[in-house]
């Protein structure tokens, strides 16, 4: 096998974590090609100077309770680059006020209402009928879950704005088994919705570590390393318009040019796999262009922080580990640097879509990591717009999306914030993917598709999850699937 030939399609993190296990397993005398119609590799995962620093114009970090990202910074180089947040504690905007993101939850769940009454009171049923929640291979919506058994204000309150966080998404439109994996699995056993909670938290393996990590310079450092260390041949600016079968090989059409291959990994958002896919494989392209995607924004503002007295007391560190994925990167980015502004010490809050702002979340950067303190004084934030289904707030100049996000946050943190000094929009279209009841049979009637046609696999967060260490995992996954195949 060392002599193949393998073209991958798609150059973010997935499709180079593909490259590099394919490098690692068939040796230097493997060809493989990185095709990406950007003029740049890395995807959602893209680092940015900004105002005499640098700012991610992407994601921004990654769980480390799943290892897969951890091992690749590893693998190539930067495990004394990765870097850790503060321990200072994150806030839910409530009624005008910032209030502590409740412990004993899982993505907002509570394991037991009376933690959240005063935040979330309970309304619904969480009644012990007997039989488990959900029968097995079950999947409904998290919203219809959530507000039979606990009622509107525990969806609204708790679980959407942490969804909206993760995926721009609300809990009605999202799968349970998709995003909330081990409470699904857990409500296959359990008989109750709390007592779900209560067992899949109990079930975590916790090292007592940091919840989540960077890379000192930013996450595309992580990029060129994996490239680098992956030695494949790059071409950029290069879409690929069409995927055809010969034989036992496939030939791979780039703009003018034809590649034969031995074997291809898809590792594209869904739509332009489905193209791909239309011709070879139209049973799983179907299934595969269902996914739909969120359009969303991020607001990134630098000021001189004034700390106010600490807001939120006695809440532990771990208190924000449901949210680390709020900053995930589809999203428009706007970066602000303004001076004067006094800031509550926080890493961050979330804000419900009941309380009516077009903000959705905000990263107090130079507080959550102390890598990115300034010497000038200035602190960085940044703030999320956009939830899926209402993009209006996007179809906003960038100028009048800067001001409206500078506004909302002064009301959010009950102080006008001084007018910025610098302003950067970047803006990223329908880039979260939003995973519909049924994503995952969807998933797999799509791949038991492709495993019958040798040399060909799709991966990414189409697939098998949003967040850095799940798309590193789907491009391994990818690799091997390649390996098995083409052996």
């Amino acid at each position: 096998m060392a002599g193949r030939t393998i073209v991958v399609v798609g150059g973010g993190i997935t499709g180079l974590s593909a490259a590099l296990r394919l490098r690692d397993e068939l040796g230097p005398q493997a060809r493989i090609t990185v095709v990406d119609q950007a003029d740049r590799l890395g995807g959602k995962l893209h680092t940015r100077p900004f105002h005499g620093g640098y700012a991610e114009a992407g994601a921004e970090t990654f769980l480390t309770g799943d290892p897969a990202a951890v091992r690749l910074a590893e693998r190539v180089g930067l495990g004394e680059a990765l870097r850790h947040p503060e321990p200072v504690p994150a806030a839910l905007a409530v009624d005008g006020h910032l209030r502590p993101i409740p412990r004993g939850t899982l993505m907002g769940v509570p394991a037991d209402p009376a933690t959240v009454a005063d935040l979330a009171p309970v309304t619904g049923t969480d009644r012990d009928e007997g039989h488990p929640v959900l029968a097995p291979g079950a999947d409904v919506s998290v919203g219809e879950l959530v507000r039979a058994r606990l009622g509107v204000p525990v969806l609204d309150r708790l679980v959407d704005p942490l969804l909206g966080g993760v995926y721009a998404g609300r809990g009605d439109d999202l799968s349970l088994a998709a995003t909330v994996p081990a409470l699904a699995a857990a409500c296959r056993t359990e008989s109750t919705l709390t007592g779900a909670v209560r067992s899949a938290l109990a079930r975590r393996v916790s090292g007592g570590g940091p919840v989540f990590a960077t890379v000192d310079g930013g996450l595309g450092r992580l990029v060129d390393a994996v490239a680098a260390a992956s030695g494949a041949r790059v071409r950029l600016g290069a879409p690929v318009r069409a995927l055809a079968r010969d034989g036992y090989a496939w030939r791979v059409s780039v703009g003018g040019e034809v590649l034969d291959a031995d074997a291809v990994v898809l590792a594209v958002p869904a739509r332009p796999a489905a193209r791909l896919l239309t011709g070879v494989a139209p049973g799983a392209a179907a299934e595969v262009g269902a996914l739909d995607y969120a359009s969303v924004a991020l607001v990134v503002l630098a000021v001189p922080a004034r700390p106010a007295a600490r807001l939120l007391t006695g809440v532990a560190p771990g208190a924000a580990a449901e949210i680390g994925a709020l900053d995930y990167a589809s999203v428009a980015l706007v970066t602000l640097a303004v001076r004067g502004a006094r800031l509550p010490e926080l890493s961050g809050f979330l804000v419900p879509a009941s309380e009516g702002y077009a903000v959705k979340a905000l990263t107090i950067f130079t507080t959550k990591w102390a890598h990115l303190a300034r010497p000038d004084g200035l602190a960085v934030l940044r703030a999320s717009v956009g939830r899926y289904g209402d993009v209006a707030v996007l179809h906003r100049s960038d100028e009048e999306l800067a001001g409206l996000v500078h506004a909302e946050l002064g009301r959010l943190l009950g102080h006008p914030l001084p007018e910025p000094e610098r302003t950067r929009v970047t803006r990223w279209g329908g880039a979260l993917p939003q995973y519909a009841p049924g994503h995952l049979d969807r998933v797999g009637r799509a791949r038991a598709e492709l495993v019958d046609m040798q040399g060909i696999a799709v991966a990414g967060a189409a697939y098998d999850g949003v967040g850095v260490p799940a798309c590193v995992r789907s491009g391994w996954a990818a690799a091997q699937r390649i390996l098995d195949s083409v052996a």
